[in-house]
């Protein structure tokens, strides 16, 4: 399957999954708000899934993917397969364990994240129940990456793809059966436990389609591989946690700051998400197992092509997100999210946090394509190193920021300290034979870049045009902002046919079967 038809099977599902993420939101808005209760379940739902991308997504992933893949390649289907079954069970084993001593020391840990919380005794109250509903997520989730990473070895995308959708189904369900429930973030709470079991299954069933035998058997945590796992996961962890400290960082510190500020930062993510999950999901998910199958028979030509093309690919898309977030950050927050519970004030810090995400989102959609070049040759250490020096100076950004910009500051330091992490990995792949830039990328770039500036040019006339049906509420102003998104995907895709950035061959080319 060729990188770009497995990107877009992986971001067209991912997608649909945004778009059922954004109805969750605005429910989420409109009914929960972004109140002390709000703030409870933002960091209830934020614990398991750190971890979750610590253990499972993050640094088991880029441990197990690879080493299954040379196992396919080397050993036959049938070896990699019982190697897949007893990293189930590992993994299965040590988060049941983790799971329950996190349940037991809940109080501890939400006083170590959310110290803010304790001059509010119903935010850290709230915050270890509903904590305490979410975190056996974790395990469910880990074990569904797991599966996940196994059907994007044999070339399977769309299922692993498709699990958010249903997560996002299950929390929709939650919210309109919330009356039901003591408060909305139980009801909410409840639907993330039910989404990974729910996701599971789904995966479970998959996997037994594509005819991947895993058994359940004992544990061997002294098999070779699963040493070779661990061993590449040490550094793994430790970045994979390191990045994501980031995340825990900005709500320790968020948590000092006035109620609604982790929720602010919360509903600004989510949209800052949208383009950064799509790409930056889909590339990590098709790019790691074919470039490390490149790698494991040494064909360097392929692996070079894979990594630039994914670049291109990454860099095509993010960039014109992220000005189009930028610029339109107001009118997208205002439509999306304020009715309800949801006030003119919450819009105001929202899409001024937005703002500050969108800054960084070209430079955390091209890290994707860099740490899998250095996973793909079973290097974990080096974006370690990178991870450690970024979220020191995340950390003592934030930390300057909020002094003068308030909860604007957290998000701004965030986005900066991307762009340094994309200057350290540049510098670190130097010399790399894969992650070399060749000339089609080099001349690419440039046009990318004209062809953002004219669509940005646009989206700013068609704003101060259309300025007062921007803040009419109800159908003129959803049919405001689907019209600049549609001048703005317009006046970008003309520009780069144009200009030559992507030329129409090149697009079939893609697309042909492999």
């Amino acid at each position: 399957m060729k990188l770009a038809k497995a990107m877009a099977t992986v971001a067209g599902l991912t997608g649909l999954s945004r778009v059922f993420g954004f109805t969750r939101d605005i429910l989420t808005a409109a009914i929960l708000g972004a109140g002390p209760v709000a703030d409870a379940f933002f960091v209830a739902l934020k614990l398991p899934n750190f971890f979750r991308r610590v253990t499972a997504e993050g640094a088991f992933s880029v441990a197990f993917v690879p080493i299954y893949t040379e196992s396919i390649e080397k050993e036959g289907r049938e070896e990699a397969d019982a190697f897949a079954s007893n990293a189930f069970m590992v993994m299965l084993s040590c988060l049941s364990v983790f799971t329950l001593l996190a349940l037991a020391g809940m109080p501890l840990i939400i006083t170590l994240i959310a110290p803010g919380f304790e001059s509010d005794g119903l935010r850290e109250t709230l915050a270890i129940e509903l904590s305490r509903i979410t975190f056996p997520y974790l395990m469910l989730m880990s074990l569904t990456a797991l599966l996940g990473g196994v059907l994007n070895a044999v070339n399977r995308f769309a299922p692993f793809a498709f699990a958010p959708v249903l997560f996002n189904l299950c929390l929709i369900s939650a919210l309109l059966l919330s009356g039901h429930f003591e408060s909305v973030g139980h009801a909410l709470a409840c639907g993330v436990l039910f989404a990974g079991a729910v996701q599971l299954v789904w995966l479970c069933v998959a996997a037994r389609r594509a005819k991947i035998h895993l058994k359940l058997k004992r544990p061997q945590f002294k098999d070779e591989k699963i040493r070779r796992v661990f061993k590449l996961m040490g550094p793994g962890v430790i970045g994979a946690g390191v990045m994501h400290i980031n995340l825990f960082a900005d709500m320790i510190i968020a948590s000092f700051l006035a109620a609604g500020s982790i929720s602010y930062l919360y509903y600004a993510d989510r949209l800052n998400q949208l383009p950064l999950g799509v790409v930056g999901i889909a590339v990590g998910a098709a790019l790691l197992p074919m470039l490390s199958k490149a790698l494991a028979k040494g064909d360097i030509e392929q692996g070079r092509d894979l990594f630039n093309r994914a670049l291109e690919m990454c860099l095509l898309l993010a960039l014109p997100a992220a000005a189009a977030l930028f610029f339109m950050s107001s009118v997208l927050v205002t439509v999306l999210f304020e009715r309800g519970a949801f006030t003119s004030e919450d819009t105001y810090y929202t899409s001024s946090v937005l703002m500050a995400y969108a800054v960084g989102l070209p430079a955390y959609i091209a890290i994707k394509v860099f740490s899998t070049a250095h996973w793909a040759r079973q290097d974990t250490t080096t974006p370690v190193k990178i991870s450690v020096k970024a979220t020191l100076f995340n950390i003592l950004l934030s930390l300057v920021l909020i002094q003068f910009i308030g909860v604007v500051g957290i998000a701004l330091a965030t986005g900066l300290s991307g762009w340094l992490q994309f200057v350290m990995h540049i510098h670190a792949l130097k010399g790399h034979e894969v992650a070399s830039f060749d000339e089609r990328l080099k001349r690419a770039l440039p046009r990318i870049i004209f062809s953002v500036i004219i669509m940005v040019v646009c989206l700013i006339v068609l704003q101060n045009i259309f300025y007062d049906l921007m803040w009419v509420e109800g159908t003129t102003q959803i049919i405001v902002l689907a019209g600049l998104v549609l001048s703005g995907l317009v006046s970008y895709g003309l520009s780069i046919l144009l200009t030559g950035a992507v030329k129409p061959e090149v697009i079939k080319q893609y697309f042909k079967k492999a």
